[in-house]
C-alpha cells in the first residue's frame, strides 16, 4: 500500500506515535519503518494527498510530537513512497547523509523572523529629507502637469525605499544570526522586509528569545512577527 512519509530519525528516536492517525479522508495510524540506523514515520494511504487544512494539521502534529522527543528530519507536506520497502531501500542507501544531518541539527530547533515597515512613515521621511524629492512632490501637488514628474519622484522614492530597507534588514539579521548555528534568508513578499530562518541550539534559545524582544523593543516603525521554535524544515 503507499505510504506518506512524514520524518526520517533515528533508530534510537523514542518515536511514541500511539494515539496520531496520519493524512487523508481516513487516517491510517501513524507508524515508524526501522531500516539499520534510521526510521521513517508513515501511514498507509489509499488517495492523492493534497494540502487542505486537516491534512495539513495532522502533518504538523506528527513532526510536533517527535520533536518533543528527540531529533527529527521534517520531510515538507506531500512526499509519498510506493511501500515500506522502497522506504527500507532509502534509509539503508541514504543513511550516512541522514545520519549526519540529524548529528548537524541534534538539539537544534528552526525559528521564523519576519518584519514590515509603515510604509506611509517611510514615505513622509523620504519626503521630508530630500530636498529634490519634496519639490518634486510640491510641484505635483501644485498643478504642475509634466508627465515626467510623477515618474522621476516614483523612481526617486522607490530607489531611497529600497536602500534604506536593505540597511534595515541587514541590521535586524546581524543581530540574530550571531545566536544561531545556520540561517537561511529568502526573498521578503507582501510587503515585508525581511524574511529569515535561523537554526537555533537549546543552550542559546533563551538568549535568542530575548534577542528577539529587544530587537521588537528597540527598532521604531518596524512589525515583528516571531514564530518558533519549529522543526527544521529549512535546514533538511
Amino acid at each position: 500500500m503507499p505510504l506518506y512519509v512524514y520524518s526520517i530519525t533515528a533508530a534510537t528516536h523514542p518515536c511514541r506515535l500511539d494515539g496520531l492517525t496520519g493524512v487523508g479522508t481516513d487516517p491510517a495510524p501513524v507508524r515508524a519503518i526501522t531500516a539499520g540506523r534510521l526510521r521513517a514515520v508513515v501511514s498507509d494511504v489509499d488517495e492523492e494527498i493534497r494540502p487542505k487544512r486537516r491534512d495539513l494539521t495532522a502533518h504538523q502534529e506528527v513532526q510536533d510530537r517527535l520533536i518533543a522527543d528527540g531529533t527529527v528530519l521534517p520531510l515538507q507536506f506531500g512526499y509519498t513512497a510506493p511501500d515500506d520497502r522502497a522506504v527500507s531501500e532509502v534509509l539503508l542507501e541514504h543513511a550516512d547523509g541522514y545520519l549526519a544531518a540529524l548529528e548537524r541539527l541534534r538539539n537544534c530547533a528552526e525559528h521564523h523572523v519576519k518584519a514590515s515597515q509603515d510604509e506611509e512613515a517611510l514615505l513622509r521621511e523620504i519626503l521630508g529629507g530630500s530636498d529634490r524629492a519634496r519639490q518634486l512632490n510640491e510641484r505635483i501637488k501644485a498643478g504642475d502637469a509634466d508627465p515626467r514628474l510623477p515618474l522621476e519622484l516614483g523612481e526617486l522614492v522607490a530607489a531611497e525605499v529600497g536602500e534604506r530597507q536593505e540597511r534595515l534588514a541587514a541590521g535586524l539579521v546581524e543581530s540574530l544570526v550571531a545566536l544561531a548555528e545556520d540561517h537561511s534568508v529568502r526573498a521578503p513578499s507582501d510587503g515585508d522586509i525581511l524574511n529569515i530562518s535561523l537554526l537555533v541550539h537549546d543552550d542559546n534559545k533563551d538568549a535568542f528569545l530575548r534577542a528577539e524582544t529587544r530587537l521588537a523593543d528597540q527598532t521604531e516603525r518596524v512589525r515583528f512577527r516571531f514564530n518558533g521554535p519549529l522543526p527544521p524544515y529549512s535546514f533538511v
